[in-house]
């Protein structure tokens, strides 16, 4: 279209818009439906929303308008602050005219009732497409996705793929994205062979989409193998890699990666940074956390809680309370994840008295004890062995709080009153629990038995424990030593059978 007819045309628009006059018989209705796109692709009709109605409704009667233009119409509708009932009469609209089936269209009402947090409705757009296109599965699939509906996003792609559907990119990063949110190994990885088939695997954002899965599923080896087949590394892969090293138990590698990164030249974010500073906590390194904190400006700390929250669970559980107490003085934002922090790391170091005048300090503040809280100052005192404040913590998150106590808070009693030599009392907390108590509990009166010397209970314990973990051999050895201290040379040789037809 040449210069003057497109000024035309624009007139000619801008007229049918604002007045509802026809343009002249002179002016090709492509014009028209050119510049009709136009507008709506710089947006200049989300503010017009009635106005672009209108248009629709006597464009209908003049040029039927471009299926292309109405996706536009759409996407102008989501972005209002209510899109719902302008997206209804634009649905409404649309099957009035010949292209309602249209792919294009019923993709754009798809992605308009998600935005809603309409499924149903989403869903029910999809199904009336007889041959759903690529990204008309991405727009299905992105819709459960952003309502938080993971496992159901990933059938949807498993249907996707089963149709024959072949993902682009866009779409292979983000159904990599819903299984690493459910662990989807299995779908995770027949993906990634599609995207390798489909020569997208090379894309970065495919690829960190991959490594993260990998990460989230504990195949750390299979993660590095992706990283290490990367062009291009940029921040966000490294991040995966350290951190997916650092919460998978294998610090050192974490921290290897992090300053390999340095030497190449990448700067690690603030992602990166707590990712290292998570393996410093779990080696109880504490000058390689201050070489981790030196890469960053000391502001990035105190303005960021995620970041500040890393550096005092450092500092505290490397012992250094004192470096943990600047830092929380110093933040500019304190959550409750901050709070949190502290009192564990003062609990944990027999900090208890402060960090219980923390806990009062916290409520002062306006802020509600939560579950997590309440484990950091059950954890203070099994550290320092105060069952009196510990009953009362315990006691008081239900009957107060009324906050429901986690495995992890029986936890903490359970080894209170066993190191307290109240071994009983811990059993029958253990008996009393509403949920199954775990390994880690159980370990927790054995190591109460083992200390206050009661054989009986050690016994009952063990055998609780050789349920739960069969392949434990030492479970199995210290039952048998048990039977064989107190002359039980039957039992003790029953078992040391049982354990060896276990292959233990």
């Amino acid at each position: 279209m040449s210069g003057a007819a497109d000024a035309a045309a624009a007139a000619a628009v801008r007229r049918l818009l604002v007045t509802g006059v026809r343009p002249n018989n002179h002016l090709p209705p492509l014009a028209v439906k050119l510049l009709h796109g136009r507008l709506l692709r710089l947006d200049l009709l989300t503010d017009l929303f009635p106005l672009l109605l209108r248009a629709l409704r006597i464009h209908s009667l003049l040029h039927n308008p471009s299926h292309l233009t109405f996706p536009f119409a759409l996407k102008a509708a989501s972005r209002l602050p209510d899109p719902l009932p302008a997206g209804a009469q634009l649905h409404g609209q649309s099957l009035k005219l010949p292209y309602h089936s249209n792919p294009h269209v019923l993709t754009s009402l798809l992605s308009l009732y998600a935005k809603c947090g309409r499924l149903h409705d989403a869903q029910r757009v999809f199904d009336e497409m007889l041959q759903p296109s690529t990204v008309s599965w991405t727009a299905l699939i992105t819709a459960y996705m952003d309502a938080g509906r993971f496992q159901e996003a990933v059938g949807v792609a498993r249907n996707a793929f089963a149709s024959g559907m072949r993902p682009d990119g866009f779409t292979a990063m983000r159904v990599l994205t819903a299984c690493a949110r459910v662990t989807d190994l299995v779908t995770g990885e027949a993906v990634w062979r599609l995207a390798e088939q489909e020569g997208i695997a090379g894309s970065v954002f495919v690829a960190t989409a991959a490594l993260d899965l990998y990460v989230k599923c504990g195949e750390m080896e299979k993660a590095r193998e992706v990283f290490d087949r990367m062009q291009d590394k940029d921040v966000v892969a490294w991040s995966a890699m350290v951190g997916g090293y650092a919460s998978n138990g294998l610090p050192r590698e974490a921290l290897e990666l992090f300053f390999a990164m340095q030497a190449e030249g990448m700067r690690p974010d603030c992602y990166t940074v707590v990712g290292a500073l998570s393996a410093c906590t779990r080696l109880g390194a504490l000058d390689l956390g201050r070489r981790a904190v030196g890469v960053l400006r000391w502001d990035e700390f105190l303005d960021n809680p995620v970041l500040g929250t890393a550096l005092i669970d450092m500092y505290a559980k490397c012992g250094s309370t004192g470096e943990a107490g600047t830092v929380f003085q110093q933040m500019r934002k304190r959550d409750i994840v901050v709070w949190n922090a502290m009192i564990l790391g003062l609990g944990m170091t027999g900090q208890e008295k402060i960090a219980f005048a923390l806990a009062g300090q916290m409520e002062k503040s306006g802020m509600t004890l939560n579950d997590n809280i309440f484990l950091g100052l059950l954890c203070s005192c099994t550290h320092t062995g105060l069952v009196k404040d510990g009953r009362w913590y315990f006691r008081n998150m239900t009957q107060l709080y009324h906050i429901s106590p986690r495995i992890e808070h029986y936890g903490c009693m359970v080894d209170l009153l066993s190191r307290a030599g109240l071994l009983e009392e811990a059993r029958q907390m253990i008996e009393d629990m509403p949920i199954q108590a775990n390994a880690v509990i159980w370990g927790a009166l054995l190591g109460g038995c083992k200390i206050h010397r009661d054989a009986d209970l050690a016994e009952h314990v063990l055998k609780q424990l050789i349920r739960l973990e069969p392949w434990n051999s030492g479970n199995y050895v210290m039952l048998s030593n048990i039977y064989s201290n107190s002359g039980r040379w039957e039992d003790a040789a029953k078992l040391r059978l049982e354990m060896k037809e276990k292959g233990g």
